[in-house]
């Protein structure tokens, strides 16, 4: 059992990939009132995904505690994003109720994404593998479904990662992204 930790945060993204990160003792969790959309902020050269308030949506993710209690490290290392707290948002299985975050990209600094600054399909990627890992093909595609603001440029940069912390998918993976890609009015742009 998870000792009680007091202090956690809900990840949307990158972090549902537990490949990407060393963050102990991560469960899966429910953030109700927030739905996923692709966002460009002036913080970052590319886009990423940031969470906006919605009433009507629910997105699975992952909590992890935040190591040592040291909101300050976490909040430089999510820089680009704005800490909010989200306790009562977050369905998990812990056997208490800690206190729970989730970091999204300021309101007055969202950009669409565009050539200059498209997501990259390396990021894509990781965050696929976690839904698919985490949860299966279903939850996988509910990403996709669930997440707002596909009609962006999508920088194809599989054969030359960008993203620091791109895996490698298998060839089931990459075919599920690529096929639910397919469906999507994404712009896939070769890389530079």
């Amino acid at each position: 059992m998870t000792s009680l930790i007091s202090s956690w945060f809900f990840g949307y993204g990158s972090l549902v990939n537990r490949a990407t990160h060393h963050f102990q003792n991560a469960e899966c969790a429910r953030l109700k009132g927030w739905r996923r959309v692709w966002r460009h902020t002036d913080l970052r050269p590319v886009a990423f995904l940031t969470v906006v308030p919605d009433p009507e949506s629910e997105i699975s993710g992952l909590i992890a505690p935040v190591p040592d209690g040291d909101w300050a490290a976490l909040d430089l290392r999510e820089g680009a994003y704005r800490r909010t707290p989200a306790t009562h948002q977050v369905t998990h299985p812990l056997p208490y109720r800690p206190q729970i975050a989730v970091y999204a990209i300021p309101e007055d600094r969202h950009g669409r994404p565009n050539c200059a600054h498209p997501v990259l399909l390396s990021y894509i990627d990781v965050v696929v593998q976690g839904y698919l890992t985490e949860y299966g093909e279903a939850e996988a595609q509910r990403f996709f479904d669930t997440t707002s603001g596909w009609d962006v440029p999508i920088l194809d940069d599989r054969a030359a990662p960008l993203y620091p912390r791109h895996r490698k998918l298998s060839p089931d993976q990459r075919d599920f992204v690529d096929t639910a890609l397919a469906r999507l009015p994404v712009r896939r742009q070769p890389s530079r």
